[in-house]
């Protein structure tokens, strides 16, 4: 440790989902959601392209939600600035909920290092043409066909986040950090075709296909990840 990412290729949607709905997604671990707006929360889709890397080469699919850090006070009371409110005193985090790969390595690596929700998955990524796109397959079942649209190029930073994952019963906590280079974000941008397997099923009891907030792609991108923390309820 830490696990170093040399060079990768990303492509996030993001899009406003009933807060409500999204709680029962999660029902299963001790996270819940920011309310970005009263009753909404942020899900985010992604797909990845490890190029270079200390767990080799491989493809990843995302399913994560913006989420309270597990430690925080209650939040604040609904109003229209509240979830920005909760943010800046108590911060946010991106909670892991699905993590498709296509490698067996990098899927053991994942879930015993990290505890991340990996598992295989036949993922076809197509990011030569001006339009990026993944199509998921689960068990020979489509799951999702994902279309983005680049944007305008904007200003990068390098960014600290915080990642959750609830594995095994266990909630830990992931730091890591994105260099990116080459961003390009837009309003909207985003088609969807979900399948017939169940996370399929699941986006559609978020609301999905709906038009994306935010779309954003990153030609190139460094990350580190640090070790994993179990985190302890106070």
């Amino acid at each position: 440790m830490p696990v170093e990412i040399r060079d990768a290729t990303a492509c996030t949607a993001m899009y406003l989902v009933r807060a409500d709905a999204a709680r029962a997604v999660l029902a299963y671990s001790d996270i819940d959601v920011t309310e970005v707006l009263p009753g909404k929360a942020l899900c985010v889709l992604g797909f990845v392209r490890y190029n270079e890397g200390d767990l080799g080469s491989y493809n990843e699919f995302g399913v994560g939600f913006m989420v309270r850090p597990p430690d925080a006070a209650r939040p604040p009371a609904r109003s229209m600035l509240a979830g920005l409110k909760d943010i800046r005193l108590h911060g946010a985090g991106a909670f892991v909920h699905w993590l498709p790969v296509d490698q067996g390595f990098t899927l053991e690596a994942g879930r015993t290092i990290w505890g991340f929700p990996k598992e295989l998955a036949e993922i076809d990524l197509r990011l030569s043409s001006p339009y990026k796109r993944c199509v998921l397959r689960k068990d020979g079942r489509l799951v999702i066909d994902l279309l983005i649209r680049p944007g305008m190029p904007v200003p990068a930073a390098p960014a600290p986040m915080e990642a959750y994952t609830h594995l095994d019963h266990g909630t830990r906590r992931v730091p890591w950090t994105i260099r990116p280079h080459g961003v390009r974000a837009r309003p909207g941008g985003a088609l969807i075709r979900l399948g017939n397997h169940p996370i399929a099923k699941e986006l559609s009891e978020l609301g999905l296909p709906k038009r994306a907030l935010l779309t954003a792609t990153i030609s190139h991108a460094r990350m580190t990840f640090q070790a994993a923390r179990p985190f302890t309820s106070p």
